[in-house]
Formats: structure tokens, C-alpha cells, sequence
């Protein structure tokens, strides 16, 4: 009777537990009140199942417990072709009904409207970038053997489409309220998933195919998106932020970014060395250093720029350095090269430019020398 008892107060356990529970979703903000909908169907159905299973269990642990002075055997019955009917029905109906809701949302999931916003999400270690269509509503090709210090996102030069296409390499990207967006994803790297609670609205990015979906924001305010899926010991960090604004401040704040055409001109060279410095202080971020690298001696991932330059560390196989400009350069470049003692070897090469990369240390040797 312990057992049956145990199992009762599982199942009311549980069916309170869902009714008081303090952790629901967050306030929706995207067209996607049926993924909602879809979830509390599968809670429904599912819930019915385990109270009903757990139930007929205490049931026949009551009703056919053990007596004192019984001689009853159980009846040897290898089928029972009305409970197997009964059993095949129950089950195909409550199948249908967690498979049926899902596949119609899913079918619109990924059928975006023809007036939709294109945006692209590009998944790396550990960060998002992103590529907006330009005025002709077009995205440029893109390859991973066409990425660079230069260009980051892999998008085809010769691509007379991709010319016009905006490109944001931080962390934040805007989008405008009440618009249709559809999201192309893709990875220059492992698996990914771009997450935006609010908007219900995901999927896994897989390396060397195309994701996509679509959603229309509909509340403004600035939503933190994430990795939903293990992609390394940064995970923690690839984090970001999406935008939601009218349509006159996301046309704004489109102007002020780049266009994949003049990214690729040469940059002007540096006025002197706060110049390279702040320019080294945009790369950490357009690169996902700061991802694993905070500046403020906080631990993380790698170690802290804030007064790394000049700092002797140790490394893994029991030698020293120094942290210079040669030492900085030459790890930057081939970060397997050496390992420094405490740090899990896990930095992926980046790629850059020796302009970009004199700048990345101007910008670490400005966050201050080892005291």
C-alpha cells in the first residue's frame, strides 16, 4: 500500500505543481500565441495520460493487495483482444492529438508572408552577427570559403545582390514593430539555435544548411536572444539583443549601418593610438572576444584583458611568458600553440588581418599593464 500511496500523492503532486507553479513563459510578443496554444495541449494531453496511468496503478494495487489467508491466483489471460481495441484507439487519439496541432502550426511556422523583412542570423563562436536585405529585398550569396578578416558573414564579392545587403557584426540588431520578419540562420561553425523567448520563435542552425522562420514582433522593447543549443564552453555568453521599434527609428538606425559594399573598403589609417585603440575595442566585439574576455578582472571563459599586458603567465606545460605584443600576436594567430595554465584551450582561430590585429592589442595594451 506504500507504493500505491506514494503514487497518489505523486500524481496530485503534480497535477498542483502545474496549477501554483511561480515559473511560467514570458509575456509573448510575436504574432505566436499558437506555440502557446500547442505547448498547453501537449501538457494537457500528456497529463491526462500520467494521472489516468498512475491512477488505474493505485487502483490495482488496492484492489487486488494482498490478503492474509488468500489463495487467489491471478488468471492467466495472453490476450484480450477488446482491451487491446480500446488500448489501440486511446492511444492513436492521443497521439493525434500532440502530433495533429503541432505539424499545422509548423506548416505555418515556415511559410513567411511574401511582404516579410529578410533577416539573416550567423551563428559563431560565441556570437550572432546579422545580414539585413538591402532596398531590393535581397539577400547575397554567402560560403564559408569566402570568410575573412575582412568578411566575417562569407558573403559572395561578386554577388551584385549582396553589395546592397546591411551588415551588423555586434550583438544587437533592430527590426520594426508589426512587420513580418523571416530569419534565414546558418553556421559558420558547430550547431546553434537563435532563441528569443518573447517571440516563441526558434530553430536549430545546423552546419551547412539553411534555417529559417518567421514571426512579426508586435510589442516594442529590447529582448535578449540566445544559443538554445551546447555549442561549446562559451555557450553561457553568446548572448545578444533584439530590437523592437517603430518603423521611422528601425529606418534610422539601418542608415547608420554599413552596407556589405562599404565594409570592404580599406579603412583609413589610424590617427594615432587611441584611434587604434577604440577601433581594437569595436573588433572585440564585431570578432566575440568579448564573449570569453571580460575587461573589467572579472573571471570568464579565458582570462581578463584588464591588466593582462605585461602580466607573466603560466603556461600548462610548466613554463612561463610574458605577455607582450609578440606573445599577444603570435596567440591570436595560433591559439594552440600554447596553453595558459588555469584556461580550458578552447579559442578558436579568428580571422584577421594584421591591421586588425595591431588594433585588437592596442586595444588590450589600453585596459591597463600588469601591476
Amino acid at each position: 500500500m506504500a507504493i500505491a500511496i506514494a503514487l497518489l500523492v505523486i500524481a496530485l503532486g503534480s497535477v498542483l505543481f502545474h496549477v501554483f507553479t511561480p515559473w511560467w513563459t514570458t509575456p509573448i510578443a510575436s504574432n505566436w500565441q499558437s506555440m502557446d496554444d500547442t505547448l498547453q495541449i501537449t501538457l494537457v494531453v500528456t497529463g491526462v495520460f500520467f494521472v489516468a496511468i498512475n491512477l488505474f496503478v493505485v487502483y490495482t494495487l488496492w484492489r487486488f493487495r494482498h490478503r492474509e489467508g488468500q489463495t487467489r491466483r491471478a488468471a492467466y489471460e495472453p490476450e484480450n483482444k477488446r482491451l487491446e481495441r480500446w488500448l489501440i484507439v486511446l492511444t492513436t487519439v492521443g497521439i493525434i492529438g500532440l502530433l495533429a496541432p503541432g505539424l499545422v502550426v509548423y506548416a505555418a511556422y515556415v511559410r513567411p508572408p511574401d511582404d516579410a523583412l529578410t533577416l539573416e542570423v550567423v551563428g559563431t563562436q560565441w556570437q550572432w552577427r546579422f545580414r539585413l536585405a538591402g532596398v531590393d529585398g535581397k539577400l547575397g550569396r554567402s560560403d564559408a570559403r569566402f570568410v575573412s578578416g575582412t568578411n566575417p558573414l562569407g558573403i559572395d564579392p561578386r554577388d551584385a545582390d549582396a553589395q546592397g545587403n546591411v551588415i551588423v557584426l555586434g550583438n544587437e540588431v533592430h527590426l520594426p514593430l508589426n512587420r513580418p520578419v523571416k530569419v534565414v540562420m546558418r553556421s559558420l561553425d558547430v550547431l546553434h539555435d537563435f532563441y528569443v523567448p518573447p517571440f516563441r520563435a526558434r530553430m536549430n542552425i545546423v552546419p551547412g544548411q539553411l534555417s529559417s522562420f518567421w514571426f512579426t514582433p508586435t510589442e516594442a522593447g529590447r529582448y535578449e536572444s540566445m544559443c538554445a543549443q551546447l555549442c561549446g564552453v562559451g555557450h553561457a555568453n553568446m548572448r545578444g539583443y533584439v530590437v523592437v521599434e517603430d518603423e521611422a527609428d528601425f529606418v534610422a538606425w539601418v542608415k547608420t549601418q554599413p552596407t556589405f559594399a562599404q565594409s570592404q573598403k580599406p579603412a583609413a589609417p589610424a590617427g594615432g593610438t587611441d584611434t587604434l585603440a577604440a577601433r581594437g575595442q569595436a573588433l572585440a566585439q564585431s570578432k566575440g572576444c568579448v564573449a570569453c574576455h571580460s575587461v573589467d578582472g572579472s573571471a570568464s571563459v579565458g582570462p581578463t584583458w584588464k591588466g593582462l599586458y605585461g602580466k607573466t603567465e603560466q603556461l600548462d606545460d610548466g613554463g612561463t611568458v610574458q605577455v607582450d605584443d609578440e606573445f599577444l600576436r603570435g596567440f591570436i594567430r595560433d591559439p594552440k600553440a600554447r596553453s595558459i595554465k588555469g584556461f580550458p584551450a578552447v579559442m578558436p582561430v579568428v580571422p584577421m588581418s594584421d591591421e586588425e590585429l595591431s588594433a585588437l592589442v592596442a586595444h588590450i595594451k589600453a585596459l591597463g599593464a600588469a601591476k
